[in-house]
């Protein structure tokens, strides 16, 4: 029996791979702090089995969620993946002993990420690499030439099939693509955050993919007594509003919410189906000014 498709339908990703625009982004199978294993392994695999059940196809993870642990976690649930599935890695940061994110652009940093991602997922090439340059919610200046170079080599070598680019700027995009094709980027945005506005247009025009992350991150207090409300009177969690919300956003917005709950991954894929009336987006778009 076929699953059925979640809400969003599809986007063609890189051109050729065909993803539910409802994704999973497997940052919370890792342990508290995304730092070592989780505190019940089983009930992350059934997770994992889950979104497979409920016909997502498109997992996003790293290496060094864990760091290593997400990436195992995924092997031992779903390896050998169904077809349909594609997974999606980020590379550019490393894990030190106290839980931190250091950055990891250096040439042989990538070329070793990439190996690991591929080790340790059962992979002799991987469907997508975005290359963090960032930090967790603000671009940082400069020209991400150089390691964006090294993952297109790589990409020419057979290892990885698409590029993408996470946190970044308008300009850092422009340069990548002067480089390599970009298939995607993962940058933070949500109802609040709306910086990105023209950059998510520009993409769509493109045919390329624009992945938010944080859909409830950086709200203000009064932001968030909007947002509230509008989910009152829908009878709505604000989540659902959230996720609803970027999905009517733009065709090519792939949502990547992340859960260690099945309960919470079937709410969030009821969720993102609600249809939001002209006037409710009307209203929720105010709420960046706000």
């Amino acid at each position: 029996m076929t699953a059925p498709t979640p809400p969003g339908g599809t986007f063609d990703l890189g051109g050729d791979l065909t993803v539910t625009r409802f994704g999973y982004g497997a940052m919370q199978l890792a342990g508290p702090g995304v730092f070592g294993p989780p505190a019940d392994r089983e009930a992350a695999i059934e997770v994992l089995h889950d979104v497979i059940d409920l016909g997502i196809t498109h997992i996003d993870t790293s290496d060094y969620y864990g760091p290593f642990v997400t990436n195992e976690i995924i092997r031992e649930a779903l390896h050998p993946y169904p077809d349909s599935l594609h997974i999606v890695t980020k590379v550019g940061a490393r894990r030190d002993a106290t839980g931190g994110w250091p950055p990891a652009l250096e040439p042989d940093d990538l070329r070793r990420a990439v190996d690991e991602n591929l080790e340790r997922l059962g992979l002799d090439a991987i469907d997508v690499v975005n290359l963090r340059v960032g930090d967790f919610d603000t671009p940082a200046p400069g020209s991400i030439a150089e390691p964006f170079t090294v993952l297109a080599e790589l990409q020419q070598q057979g290892l990885i099939r698409h590029l993408g680019i996470s946190t970044v700027t308008a300009e850092q995009v422009r340069e990548a693509q002067s480089i390599a094709p970009v298939a995607c980027v993962q940058n933070f945005y949500n109802i609040a955050h709306r910086v990105d506005d023209e950059l998510v247009d520009s993409l769509a025009a493109q045919g390329i993919a624009y992945v938010p992350y944080f859909p409830l991150g950086g709200f203000s207090p009064l932001q968030s007594d909007s947002l509230n409300a509008v989910a009152a009177r829908l009878e709505a969690t604000p989540m659902a509003v959230a996720l609803a919300w970027l999905l009517q956003r733009s065709p090519n917005i792939l949502l990547i919410p992340g859960t260690s709950s099945v309960v919470h991954l079937r709410e969030n894929i009821a969720g993102a189906a609600l249809q939001l009336p002209a006037d409710v987006v009307a209203e929720l778009d105010a709420i960046a000014g706000s």
